[in-house]
């Protein structure tokens, strides 16, 4: 029953989120799985993805939301 509405909410949250804003996340996401695919033992965040985040974080107001495998001030921390 949970998965279910989770999955609901999920899909009307699809749906009321602009196009934009979905294209976002979804690159967000697809950025974490980078980050994770190539870290063997600990996440090692290099210069780029801090890049990354920084440009995301001036493009798009929901950029935390999305930032789900570190904190916000691990990734733009210099």
């Amino acid at each position: 029953m949970r998965n279910l509405l989770v999955s609901v909410y999920a899909c009307l949250r699809a749906i009321l989120k602009e196009r934009r804003d979905l294209a976002l996340e979804n690159l967000a996401l697809r950025q974490q799985l980078a980050v994770l695919k190539r870290s063997q033992t600990r996440l090692k965040i290099e210069q780029s993805d801090r890049l990354f985040w920084i440009w995301l974080l001036r493009t798009w107001s929901g950029w935390r939301a999305a930032l789900i495998i570190v904190k916000p001030n691990t990734v733009l921390s210099t």
